[in-house]
């Protein structure tokens, strides 16, 4: 037989099974919100960037990630000064995207049951560790280095200057220039590491700066007042490197504007010779070279009117001046031929002797401006050593590289160990042409000299012309125009 429990202790049984599965249902419900909030949020051991970042939302992950690295400034020394600057100032910025998208990959990456159970049984897996993901633009990082850091702590050299009474410049001075090449790469790390925040940078330095041209004007100024010339002069300097030019005039002490009809006078004798090799052939005839050396080195007029003779015996000044006309020069020219009582073949009328605020009474049979001679010689020196100018542009197959060498030779045999020449040290190549006028009264009053120059610190040319409308005494001209020659040469050849 069966023995029965009492009805009271089936129902007490009943009410403990029932209470038994609502607890067990309770404390299921429990563990899985417990689980769901545990799922919303980073896992446990989760690293961002070397960052914890478990327990977190994505919005809190954000912020803990930007107060490591964003917030904290990286700390700039350089000559002695401590820069705190800020991350986003150099450029950097946080791949929030990618390393949190990894993270979510993370953090669901279990099914939600699969993750649930491994939740009751405390078994979590543990999740990958999310490497730095992070940018730093580099042309703001340069631009931050040169214009907040360069600029504002760097000194900059000082260029030398006119020592005043002499043709010397002072030294100057050294300055230093901030390595930014060695900037970018050590601060780049700095702004991605979390501890080492901390960058020297380093510097250079910078040589002198080398007088520029302006101080070379003002010297030439400065040399031409001290030697108490009262005439008028102008000169033209080019750096034949840069291209640069000086071109400056001054009348009784005070400046006025260049570009003033002086006589050519010998200095006729460039845009001869050109004309000549113009309508020579290549190589030239040994007769004409003769001709050429006689013109050139010895400053014969008698030879000279023989080489315009062979453009024509008659009107062969006008074809050479329609030769330098071509090339774009409006000031210079060639009227009629250098023998006494030649006849006048045209009276030309340029802007340079029009100008009504000057003139030195430049002599109606042959006239330049201190450019425009200076250009010829330009044009000589580059078709001579890039086979390019303007004497080959406008002249191309009679005007060549090896006609434009010998130009330069004929003109470095005119040794007369003054003027341009006596201002450089000797064995310095020399190519110029120097001339001067006695008039009827039997005095000097025109001086000049027109020659490129060959040195160690570099080519130029360089163009003097004087007139004084009393006289030109030989010696403190030649002495001024020598002074001048050594300032150039000293501007291109400091120590």
């Amino acid at each position: 037989m069966t023995k029965k429990f009492p009805a009271f202790l089936r129902l007490a049984l009943r009410l403990l099974a029932l209470a038994s599965i609502a607890y067990a249902a309770a404390l299921a419900y429990f563990q899985a919100e417990q689980y769901r909030q545990a799922r919303a949020v980073y896992p446990p051991g989760m690293v961002v960037a070397g960052i914890p970042v478990d327990g977190l939302d994505l919005s809190k992950a954000v912020d803990r990630l930007s107060s490591a690295y964003l917030n904290v400034p990286v700390e700039i020394h350089y000559r002695g000064a401590v820069i705190q600057a800020s991350p986003a100032s150099l450029g950097f910025s946080l791949d929030f995207g990618s390393m949190l998208g990894q993270a979510e990959v993370e953090r669901t990456r279990a099914s939600f049951w699969q993750g649930y159970w491994d939740f009751l049984l405390n078994h979590p897996s543990q999740p990958k560790s999310i490497p730095l993901a992070a940018s730093v633009s580099e042309k703001q990082l340069r631009a931050y280095l040169k214009n907040e850091i360069s600029a504002r702590l760097d000194d900059a050299p000082i260029s030398g200057a006119p020592v005043f009474g002499q043709v010397q410049f002072t030294p100057g001075g050294s300055g230093t220039q901030l390595d930014i090449d060695q900037a970018v790469p050590a601060l780049s790390a700095a702004l991605r590491s979390r501890d080492a925040r901390q960058v020297d940078l380093n510097f250079s330095a910078v040589p002198p700066a080398r007088p520029g041209l302006a101080d070379l004007k003002k010297m030439f100024e400065q040399i031409i007042l001290l030697s108490g010339y009262q005439g008028t002069a102008e000169i033209y300097f080019n750096d034949l490197k840069t291209g640069q030019s000086i071109q400056l005039a001054l009348d009784q002490g005070q400046a006025i504007a260049p570009g003033i009809a002086f006589t050519a006078a010998s200095t006729m004798k460039i845009p001869i010779m050109i004309s000549i090799f113009r309508h020579q052939l290549d190589p030239t005839p040994p007769d004409i070279t003769s001709m050429l050396v006689a013109m050139i080195e010895f400053s014969d007029n008698d030879m000279s009117d023989r080489l315009i003779k062979t453009l024509d015996t008659n009107i062969g000044p006008v074809l050479l001046t329609r030769d330098i006309q071509a090339l774009g020069l409006k000031n210079t020219f060639l009227a009629g031929y250098f023998y006494p009582g030649a006849p006048l073949l045209n009276r030309f009328q340029t802007p340079a002797n029009q100008r009504a605020d000057i003139s030195t009474a430049p002599d109606v049979y042959n006239q330049t401006t201190p450019a425009e001679m200076g250009k010829l010689l330009e044009g000589i020196y580059t078709c001579a050593e890039k086979d390019s100018g303007l004497l080959e542009q406008i002249f191309p197959n009679e005007i060549t590289q090896s006609k434009c060498k010998q130009m330069i030779e004929l003109l470095s045999h005119n040794k007369n160990g003054a003027l341009l020449e006596s201002g450089v040290p000797e064995g310095t190549l020399t190519a110029h042409k120097h001339g001067w006028t006695t008039e009827s009264d039997s005095l000097i009053h025109a001086i000049s000299d027109a020659g490129i120059l060959f040195t160690p610190g570099g080519d130029y040319v360089m163009t003097v012309y004087l007139h004084n409308r009393d006289q030109l005494l030989w010696d403190p001209a030649n002495a001024m125009v020598s002074w001048l020659s050594q300032a150039a040469y000293e501007f291109f050849n400091q120590p």
